[in-house]
């Protein structure tokens, strides 16, 4: 196990099953959130600035 930060200076090789497990969970998550954005839009009838929107006047409201 690398301290963090050591494989940026040291000439010792990224840790890329680590960084493949990151990459494959920050993509699924990414498209958990766009299929929430299409499920609101479906919802709503708004698109994603149309129900940020919402929100704001929701919240400020």
């Amino acid at each position: 196990m690398e301290r963090f930060g050591e494989g940026l200076t040291t000439r010792r090789p990224w840790n890329t099953v680590a960084l493949a497990r990151v990459e494959r969970l920050n993509g699924r998550v990414a498209m958990l959130g766009f299929a929430a954005a299409i499920g609101g839009e479906l919802i709503s009838g708004h698109g994603p600035a149309g129900q940020l929107l919402a929100l704001l006047r929701w919240y400020l409201g």
